[in-house]
């Protein structure tokens, strides 16, 4: 990713809510690349295309799932245990955000599957072109509302809510999750 003069430096694993809303922001931007690259309707993609394409595809593949299991691995589950008014109150919201992750990752393998398609083959018939630009508007909506929740009544009941050494064991287990040393 380029760096943007004025840009709010990424969080750390030392501020793991912090964290989860950058990786917000970029799934915001890979989906908005693959919703604007629907718009080719399946037609023969630039190079520059295919490699927008190809690393959109790869974040969702690779990346994305880590950030459900940070939520459904790490966060949500603390979240449940605690008795706070606050996190009570966002806990009614848990349940619907778990659906539309499975939601999401069912759409986003069939995504995958025509992104790849289109690849290989250099275009995807009318059909498919459409199935792959109906399945971005609907998840881009999908996406509009879970983020919203969560980062309008999620997050910051967990960050009011959460002591110290609970964002330390959660930021170190995302690192794990990656692979990484929590810095």
């Amino acid at each position: 990713m380029p760096v943007v003069i004025g840009a709010k430096p990424e969080s750390n694993f030392r501020n793991p809510i912090g964290l989860l809303t950058d990786c917000h922001r970029r799934i915001e931007r890979f989906l908005e690349v693959l919703v604007q690259l629907s718009t080719a309707a399946g037609g023969a993609l630039s190079g520059e295309q295919r490699i927008v394409l190809d690393t959109a595809l790869r974040y969702f593949r690779e990346a994305a799932p880590k950030h459900t299991r940070d939520e459904e691995d790490s966060l949500f589950p603390r979240l449940r245990t605690m008795e706070d008014p606050a996190v009570k109150a966002a806990l009614f919201q848990i349940d619907r955000l778990e659906d539309d992750h499975a939601r999401m990752d069912q759409c986003h393998a069939e995504v995958d599957r025509l992104g790849q398609a289109w690849l290989a083959t250099g275009t995807l018939s009318p059909a498919d072109a459409a199935r792959f630009a109906q399945l971005l508007a609907g998840m881009a909506e999908t996406y509009r509302k879970h983020i919203a929740v969560e980062e309008r009544e999620v997050f910051p009941a967990a960050a009011a809510a959460l002591a110290e050494s609970e964002r330390a064991d959660m930021g170190g287990e995302m690192a794990a999750r990656r692979g990484l040393r929590q810095d």
